[in-house]
C-alpha cells in the first residue's frame, strides 16, 4: 500500500446514509437521512476518506440491474455534492445470500474493505466501519478497525450490545467519536 497511514470511514448506504427502501432501483427514491450529508462533509474536511461499502443483493436476486444501481448511486452522489460532501470511493457486492463468494465480498465478509484498503492505501487499524446492522461492521475485529452503529429499525440492539458495538442516533453523532 502506498500510504498505509490513510484513515477512512467505511459507511454503509441503506439505513446509514439514506433511508432504507428495500431493493432500491429508482433514483427518485434516494433520500438522505438527517445529518448524513453534514457528517460526510465534516469527515471530508477533517481529512478522512469516506468509502461506501454496500451489499446489493437485489442485483443477484434479479430484482434490478447494475445500471439501476449506478443510477441510484449517481443520485446519492448528487445529493451529497449539493451539500458540499463527497464519497471518495464506492464498493458494492451484487451477490445474493447463498451465492458463491470466494472473495468474501458480501458483508459480513471483509473482501470489499480489503480491496478498498489495497486500492486506496488505507490503514485499516486507523479506520472505522459504520452501518446500521451488525453485519455492516462485523469485519472490524478481523481487520483491526473500529466499529460503530447508527440506529435504524433494523439495528440488532441486543447483539450489538453483546458484542460491545456502540450504537449512536445518526451518522452525524459519530463525528465526536473519531
Amino acid at each position: 500500500m502506498a500510504d498505509a497511514a490513510r484513515r477512512a470511514v467505511f459507511v454503509d448506504r441503506d439505513g446509514t446514509l439514506i433511508e432504507d427502501r428495500h431493493y432500491l432501483a429508482d433514483p427518485a427514491g434516494v433520500a438522505l437521512l438527517p445529518g448524513a450529508a453534514e457528517a460526510v462533509r465534516r469527515l471530508n474536511e477533517a481529512g478522512w476518506l469516506v468509502v461506501l461499502v454496500t451489499n446489493q443483493s437485489g442485483i443477484g436476486r434479479g430484482m434490478f440491474g447494475e445500471d439501476d444501481y449506478a443510477a441510484v448511486h449517481r443520485r446519492l452522489v448528487e445529493l451529497l455534492a449539493a451539500e458540499g460532501a463527497r464519497l471518495d470511493a464506492e464498493y458494492h457486492c451484487p451477490l445474493a445470500p447463498g451465492d458463491p463468494d470466494p472473495h468474501h465480498l458480501r458483508k459480513p465478509g471483509a473482501g470489499m474493505y480489503l480491496r478498498a484498503a489495497d486500492e486506496h492505501g488505507i490503514g485499516l487499524a486507523r479506520s472505522w466501519l459504520v452501518g446500521d446492522r451488525v453485519r455492516d461492521v462485523a469485519a472490524a475485529r478481523e481487520l483491526g478497525a473500529s466499529a460503530l452503529l447508527v440506529r435504524s429499525p433494523q439495528t440488532e440492539v441486543d447483539e450489538a450490545e453483546r458484542l460491545g458495538i456502540p450504537i449512536l442516533p445518526s451518522l452525524l453523532d459519530i463525528i465526536p467519536r473519531l
